[in-house]
Parts: C-alpha cells; structure tokens; sequence
C-alpha cells in the first residue's frame, strides 16, 4: 500500500492512498479542521464521488473505520503503526511454545523487545496490561507492541520457543 503526503500551503494537506482494487482515495484536510474524502476508480482522473466532513464527524469516521467502535472477528492479525512503533493482534495457537507458560517464564519483553498490551480471551474477556504471572492460553488473542524488526523475533518466539 502506497500513501503519499503532500503539504497544501495556506490550504492543509492532501493525503493520496492507493486500495486494493486500484482505486484511490484522496483526502484533504483543511486547516480550519474539515476533511474532503474523494475517491477515484482505478485509472480514472474524475473523482466517482465526494464526502465533506467536520472535524468531528471525521474523527468519528475514523474511530469506526480503525474498529474502535467494532472488530470484525475474522481478524486474527491486525497491525496499527504509531511513529516508529506498531501495534498488531496475534491470535495464539494451541500448539504454540508460549501457551501454559507466564510472560515472566518467556521473559519476552527483555528477550523480544516487545511490550504486550492487552490480551482477549477466547470468551471475550479482556486483560488490559497483564502482568508477569499472566499465563498464556491457547485461543487468546496478544495485542502487542514494538518495533517492526521485533514483531518477527515475537512472533517466531510464541510460536517455536526460540529466538
């Protein structure tokens, strides 16, 4: 996926994404705080249609779209970058190495480099920050965070039990 950021001076900036399908979606968000969303069928230079927003409405767009209102939950791996740090969403097997075991016995953030945010149960019971007796079950979801070089030591550690 290809973004491009472009400073509009005196307007805002204008962000340019590239879907999928080809399509494109372009949005421009104005100084006084509005947002303009455009979209443009594969290889077409007219946009196909066009939504303006207030600054909240698209705040609240935003929340909807990056599922804090809802996650599917066909979602087993999902991945949120902040700056040089990224969020993702591990679903843990039941034949994995970390499963039965503490976050202190797998002592993955000195290992790893990786923080674990939060954990869902497969009952939908959440455990927001756990600590180092936090046991790992089978079926849970891991909502980690770190770098993305760390990401695949994690995710190689959960799985195999080594680095």
């Amino acid at each position: 996926m290809i973004i491009r950021e472009l400073d509009l001076p005196g307007i805002g900036k204008k962000f340019e994404m590239e879907v999928n399908g080809g399509d494109k979606i372009v949005v421009i968000i104005h100084d006084d705080g509005r947002r303009e969303l455009y979209h443009f069928y594969n290889g077409e230079d007219d946009s196909a249609s066009m939504v303006s927003m207030e600054d909240a409405e698209a705040r609240l767009l935003a929340g909807i779209i990056g599922g804090m209102a809802y996650s599917p939950k066909s979602l087993d791996n999902i991945e949120v970058v902040l700056g040089g740090l990224v969020i993702e969403w591990y679903k843990v097997e039941a034949g994995f190495a970390c499963v039965g075991k503490t976050i202190a016995q797998m002592n993955i953030r000195k290992l790893t480099g990786i923080t674990i945010l939060a954990v869902i149960e497969k009952n939908s019971d959440k455990n927001i920050n756990p600590g180092p007796d936090y046991q790992v079950t089978a079926d849970s979801t891991l909502i980690v965070m770190g770098e993305r070089k760390n990401l695949k030591v994690f995710k190689n550690y959960i799985r195999e039990g080594r680095l």
